[in-house]
């Protein structure tokens, strides 16, 4: 008997691998994990095992069910009609995605079984193929004159056996990296073949996804073929182009008629109608199933041939003009969302010199970029293949990605790190801040200002270097710290922050070969008991730099690590947690502090605020990047709360400002 864990590999193998031989077998194994998913997530079972939950992840929970408040919104708004229930119905799968999310996570499923089940795809896709020749007796002359849909939609069939072919490539290509030949070759032949067959759909927009889908497989090889590869493209898609009938007739007509096809000509119809019923309800959409209604309504009235009842209902035939005519701007937000969330978070790990992660990566970038293809002649978030599909995809991908990416530190660091400190009455912080760096340092200096606490007397227990000096501001004495370092590379590190063991081991890993000359180290906050994942901890300081030539500004705050020109900056993965005070009180007076202080260094640097009018604009427009920008309500009250401080403490700096400039005219009058 299968293991729970063995047993999700094998469902994600059936989901995807028979999405194309049947859409229950896709949807029933999508429906299966996702009930386990719930049950772990009942009983916290991930949660015990220690996973820290990557907020990229959480960012693409947001994507999803977004999607779907916005679908059941447009669909309340139009009274709950029947068509727009059958549309919802649709796209509240969307909101399986995080139980997807824990039943794979805790499975650990990685890199290969993922691929394993992408290549099952392809195979998929041929005996589909070849069942359908043989139901014909072996006429393989009719099956090429025919657009081939493998049982179904046409449309449906060749987006994604083009989609699964080129993933299967990807499949080949890791496993070839992996050292394993022979499944490499049988998945390349079988991701070949799987492309071919998509072709005889005869679907045009496989022509348009075509060169992006290969430009994605690019980053996967050596700065040489990178070269041939991109030569390679436009010579493929011309001759795709040219063995597709359906193509060429198009583009005859077009280049020696003026005129398109009917289908075209349908379409721009269809477009056009999306388009005005945008323009009639911009904020709100005519409802999920207003579209259908307008083209019936139009028939009716004689404004469209009837034929457009049998074709052209239900959906506009593009995923952003349907979404812009049904949902209005709030649909046209969650449909790019969704689309672009997974494809930056994707996107962003193509080089990476992690094998398994940049092909998890390419294939991720590859469903993002195919869909947004597709959907350009197909409204493919209306179909519930395409959206089971994707759900499954982006899940299955997404998790395999960081569970892989959470076990590729592995290396040990072959760089001497100096880790430095200021202080002023940490007493509450320093030990855990000094313990924590020598995880990664060899060396640790700490620079006190005057302390009245145990904040030396702790330090000296844990550190190398501790002295005791006046108070020059926050950029000075960084840089008093920083000369005193002896290690290769430094990390600056604040009292109140932690470098935590995934962290930990990431920097390791980078430097025992670095592939940068600095890192930045993207904040996790830590207030009022929570872990706040966006909003504050959005941003990414510097911290960790090669010494030589690098120095702080002398900023009384806020200061900045002058880094040289040339030199190549990266942002790591892992986070650096920051408790930036004890409890709200300490929260008003740090916030006051750090107002006043960035007010009394603007007015250092000349800088000015004729009117306070100014100062509100900042405030609020810090609170609409805090909260809205960098995502600050996916983190609840906290979220909110630390958005509003963030408010005050810039329009009191900008306020500090004003009363400054005004001190200063009095004084020159007087």
């Amino acid at each position: 008997m299968l293991s729970p864990r063995l047993s999700f590999h094998a469902l994600l193998m059936i989901g995807l691998g028979g999405a194309l031989l049947s859409s229950s077998i896709l949807a029933g194994a999508t429906l299966l994990l996702a009930i386990a998913g719930i049950a772990l997530s009942v009983r916290k079972s991930l949660d015990k095992t220690g996973w820290d939950k990557p907020k990229e992840l959480r960012l693409l929970h947001f994507a999803f069910w977004f999607f779907v408040l916005v679908s059941f919104l447009s669909w309340a708004l139009e009274g709950f009609d029947y068509e727009g229930g059958k549309t919802f119905g649709t796209h509240a799968r969307f909101i399986l995605f995080w139980p997807l999310i824990v039943a794979m996570s805790y499975a650990r499923i990685g890199a290969r079984t993922t691929f394993v089940a992408i290549g099952l795809i392809a195979v998929s896709i041929i005996g589909v193929f070849l069942v359908t020749v043989a139901a014909r007796q072996g006429t393989f002359e009719q099956v090429l004159n025919s657009r081939f849909g493998g049982g179904i939609n046409p449309i449906s069939f060749g987006n994604l056996a083009l989609l699964g072919g080129m993933l299967t490539i990807v499949a080949a290509l890791f496993f070839t990296r992996d050292n394993r030949r022979g499944v490499a070759t049988l998945l390349f032949l079988a991701g070949t073949a799987a492309i071919v067959i998509s072709m005889l759909s005869e679907t045009r927009s496989n022509l348009v996804a075509l060169p992006f889908l290969l430009a994605a497989l690019v980053p996967l090889f050596g700065k040489r073929l990178r070269i041939a590869g991109l030569v390679a493209i436009p010579l493929l898609v011309t001759g795709a182009i040219v063995i597709s009938d359906r193509m060429s007739h198009s583009l005859e007509g077009l280049l020696h008629d003026g005129g398109l096809d009917t289908g075209m000509e349908i379409r721009l119809e269809v477009w056009a109608q999306a388009w005005n019923m945008f323009r009639e309800s911009p904020w709100t959409g005519a409802g999920l199933g207003g579209f259908t209604h307008r083209i019936e309504s139009e028939v009716e009235a004689g404004n469209l041939p009837k034929h457009f009842i049998d074709c052209c209902t239900g959906h506009a035939h593009n995923d952003l003009l349907n979404v812009a005519a049904t949902s209005g701007i709030p649909g046209i937000l969650s449909w790019a969302l969704l689309i672009f969330i997974p494809l930056a978070i994707f996107a962003r790990h193509l080089f990476s010199r992690h094998i398994p992660t940049a092909h998890l990566a390419t294939a991720g970038t590859m469903v993002c970029a195919g869909y947004f293809f597709f959907g350009l002649t197909e409204a493919t978030f209306n179909r519930s293949l395409f959206v089971t599909f994707y759900l499954l995809a982006v899940a299955s991908l997404a998790s395999a990605m960081f569970t892989e990416l959470s076990g590729s530190y592995v290396r040990n660091r072959a760089r001497k790190v100096s880790a430095t400190v200021i202080t002023k009455n940490e007493e509450d912080h320093i030990a855990d801040c000094l313990t924590s760096a020598r995880l990664v340092a060899d060396e640790i200096i700490v620079l006190d200002s005057g302390s009245t606490d145990r904040t030396v007397e702790i330090a000296r227990g844990l550190a190398d270097v501790v002295e005791v000096t006046d108070w020059p501001g926050f950029g000075v004495q960084k840089q008093r710290a920083l000369e005193k370092a002896t290690g290769e590379w430094v990390l600056s590190l604040d009292a109140d922050e932690r470098i935590t063991p995934e962290l930990a081991r990431e920097i390791n890993h980078h430097l025992s070969d670095p592939d940068a000359d600095a890192y930045k180290l993207p904040w996790a906050v830590t207030i009022y008991g929570s872990r706040l994942d966006f909003g504050r901890s959005g941003r990414a300081p510097l911290r960790l730099f090669r010494r030589q030539g690098v120095s702080f500004s002398d900023a009384l705050v806020h200061e900045r690590i002058l880094i040289p020109a040339g030199r190549k900056i990266k942002t790591l993965r892992g986070r650096l947690t920051h408790y930036t005070h004890r409890d709200f009180g300490h929260s008003l007076e740090k916030s006051a502090k750090y107002a006043w202080l960035g007010a009394m260094e603007k007015h250092r640097r000349g800088k000015k605020t004729r009117t306070m009018i100014y100062p509100t604009l900042r405030g609020l427009m810090t609170f609409v990047q805090v909260y809205f920008i960098r995502f600050g309500f996916l983190d609840g009250a906290v979220g909110y709360l630390t958005a509003v401080t963030y408010a005050q403490v810039t329009f009191n700096k900008y306020a500090g400002l004003w009363t400054l400039d005004r001190s200063q005219s009095d004084t020159f009058h007087e």
